[in-house]
């Protein structure tokens, strides 16, 4: 029986379509144990320019014919390898992660990790060389334990395809404690900032502190998601480099209640907007002639950060500042927990799964109302009761 030896395989240029495009050429084994030449096109020279881009691209596809090599010859493959292979099953067409959870990870990838670990065997990468590493990069807790859990993911790839069999990263120990808390503002100075903010920011901000939305969910609201008749806000997608993609998680997905001085405010910046249209967006850009929403970075530079210092806001606030915001104040409420957990629509909180019975809308719609008021203002009367 002829034995299987690990592949190389072969590139060539050949014309395609009118276009130079890279194609690479194996020998598959067939069942009576002859070879068959097969092919596949990785692109074209606009995709790779150079020999040495096309390689790379083509190690996860020999990475993946030789999966049945034998193990000694397994071993030698790469980090880069097994990272490119990753991203070819993981990351690519198909792929149940997030657009934004995937940048997130290529960040960390290019920036970080394959810098310092590419060239290594698999077998060489140590759980306390990795550990050492991370101590010293300048970068926060959770970034580093970011890291940590991306090359876990990487290796949990590498034992499923028997690639290896331990994963090394199980074994580093990484802290994802804040170095510092979150900023958290009080009633006085959310109302300072609404008041040095202009439209449409002071909407945005306003919806986002009372609802708590994730700025992604936030800009990629549509007119046909706000229910004004049934004071409701559905929650379909959400927006990351202008790139349209699912919610975070399940749970993101549900509608969010909306007391009727959003519902207000939201009506008039619908009819002083011009894209007041169902599919247009809320916060549609008009540098963009509404066909983007805004840039949620440039709208922090441009507006937010100015705002903060003018009210006289001390640290550095973002836009999840407000989503923090807004759970603390429900959580000053005295809200139960379950309620909290559904308004933040949070996938998991083993506590309030078990231990708390189902948030009905009635306390929800409730807990919601009274952070506007507080926020907006209103007599002590009128927030009793909604108790």
């Amino acid at each position: 029986m002829r034995r299987t030896r690990y592949q190389d395989g072969s590139l060539r240029l050949r014309e395609l379509a009118g276009q130079k495009t890279w194609e690479y050429r194996w020998y598959e084994v067939q069942i009576d144990g002859s070879r068959k030449r097969r092919s596949a096109n990785l692109g074209t020279t606009q995709d790779y320019p150079t020999e040495a881009a096309v390689l790379k691209a083509a190690s996860a596809l020999r990475a993946n014919i030789n999966m049945e090599t034998p193990r000694a010859q397994i071993q030698a493959i790469s980090f880069e390898t097994l990272v490119e292979h990753y991203r070819l099953k993981e990351m690519g067409e198909g792929s149940a992660k997030t657009f934004a959870t995937i940048e997130t990870y290529e960040g960390y990838l290019r920036r970080w990790i394959l810098p310092r670990w590419k060239s290594y065997r698999l077998r060489d990468v140590k759980a306390v060389a990795v550990e050492e590493w991370l101590k010293t990069l300048p970068l926060t807790n959770g970034s580093r334990a970011k890291i940590r859990n991306i090359m876990h993911a990487i290796f949990n790839h590498a034992i499923r395809w028997e690639w290896h069999s331990q994963n090394p990263i199980a074994r580093v120990r990484q802290s994802a404690k804040r170095s510092r808390t979150p900023v958290v503002l009080t009633v006085a100075q959310i109302q300072a900032l609404l008041e040095n903010l202009r439209e449409p920011i002071r909407t945005m901000v306003l919806v986002d502190v009372s609802t708590g939305l994730r700025v992604g969910e936030l800009l990629a609201l549509q007119w046909r998601d706000i229910d004004f008749e049934n004071l409701e806000i559905s929650v379909t997608r959400s927006i990351s480099l202008q790139h349209i993609g699912e919610c975070k998680t399940e749970a993101s997905r549900k509608p969010v209640p909306m007391d009727a001085e959003i519902a207000e405010a939201l009506w008039r910046w619908r009819h002083n907007s011009g894209y007041p249209k169902l599919e247009d967006w809320v916060f549609a850009s008009p540098a963009k002639n509404g066909e983007q929403p805004y840039w949620p970075g440039t709208l922090y530079r441009a507006h937010l950060a100015p705002a903060a210092s003018a009210a006289g806001i001390k640290g550095k606030i973002g836009w999840h500042t407000f989503r923090h915001t807004f759970a603390t104040l429900l959580k000053a409420n005295g809200e139960d927990v379950k309620t909290v957990q559904e308004l933040l629509r949070h996938a998991n909180s083993a506590v309030t799964m078990n231990v708390y019975a189902q948030g009905v809308t009635e306390l929800k719609r409730k807990a919601h109302h009274r952070i506007v008021r507080m926020v907006i203002g209103g007599s002590e009367e009128e927030q009793e009761g909604t108790r």
